[in-house]
């Protein structure tokens, strides 16, 4: 599975991006697909996450009411909407892949098995 992210950019606080994270492959729809985060001298983050289908959804703690995740398995893409930015959601997104056919969401980037390359988000304050 190869995957792609984009969609990342400049916005103000307050504001709202909507990432998109292509997938190749004709087996999208076995993976649960998360969404990582890493600002500057920080860790990678987990922020979301959303099973197979659709069916189960995760979120950080700090994202949540704010961010929603969603997949159209039609098109091999998952998304994720952010809304209410806040300069602390400044990070470099990453999506990621985890085969997963059973339903199961992990939130341990170490789970997952493909990744994106990334895509930047900057939020001013």
């Amino acid at each position: 599975v190869q995957l792609q992210a984009s969609g990342g950019g400049l916005v103000q606080a307050g504001g709202s991006l909507r990432l998109s994270c292509a997938a190749s492959g004709r087996t999208f729809s076995s993976y649960a697909m998360g969404w990582f985060r890493q600002a500057p001298a920080k860790e990678l983050e987990f922020v979301a996450g959303i099973s197979w289908n659709g069916g189960r959804t995760y979120y950080a703690d700090s994202v949540k009411g704010r961010f929603t995740i969603s997949r159209d398995n039609a098109k091999n893409t998952v998304y994720l909407q952010m809304n209410s930015l806040k300069p602390e959601d400044t990070a470099i997104y990453y999506c990621a892949a985890d085969f997963a056919p059973y339903g199961l969401v992990e939130t341990k980037g170490r789970a997952y098995d493909y990744w994106g390359q990334g895509t930047q988000v900057t939020v001013s304050s």
